[in-house]
């Protein structure tokens, strides 16, 4: 099992089997991978996202965590996903260069929290729900108003993801199984 993160985007799938996130993606299963054969490939290419069978996280719930540059623009819709799984369904994002750093979490079709900044202008692009605890301890302010200073680095989002289900960048150890990675069509 190898980590990833940086310069990345994934999601956090509650419950779910590696199978059926990569059909609610849209996704043809290309099959099992070396992990990192698929991380690399998730990572240097447009078209390819690798996902991880069931990991242990965040409220002792597993997470299938779906990784690849396809992930990172627009993002996915996962309000739509999470409503297609019936089950949680969290995005992060975070890219070093402009320094965009974004995260959303979303229940059974419910949109809970959702955050965008990009570091590059100081400019926050999607503000939506209150932030939790460790949103907070990553110096999140409670409310988003003029007067609030938000400043977020890549540290952050794998602080809030691994709050949230899981850091993807502590994966160390002998993996569960194999990746299998997804294509978009």
């Amino acid at each position: 099992m190898a980590g990833f993160g940086g310069k990345q985007a994934w999601l956090a799938v509650a419950g779910a089997a590696p199978e059926a996130v990569l059909t609610a993606l849209g996704l043809r299963d290309l099959g099992p991978v070396r992990w990192r054969d698929g991380l690399d490939l998730a990572h240097l290419t447009g078209d390819r996202v690798a996902v991880t069978p069931p990991l242990p996280g965040a409220r002792g719930t597993s997470w299938v965590l779906a990784a690849g540059h396809w992930l990172m623009s627009p993002g996915p819709d996962v309000v739509a996903l999470s409503a297609t799984l019936d089950t949680e369904v969290q995005y992060f994002a975070t890219h070093r260069v402009t320094e965009l750093h974004r995260w959303q979490r979303a229940v059974k079709g419910d949109l809970v929290r959702a955050f965008g900044y990009v570091g590059q202008t100081g400019e926050v692009t999607s503000w939506f729900g209150e932030p939790g605890p460790a949103e907070r301890e990553a110096g999140l302010p409670g409310t988003l108003d003029e007067e609030a200073t938000v400043l977020v680095a890549e540290r952050d989002v794998f602080r809030v993801a691994g709050a949230w289900s899981v850091d993807p960048t502590t994966l160390t150890g002998p993996a569960p199984g194999p990746l299998r990675i997804g294509a978009a069509d």
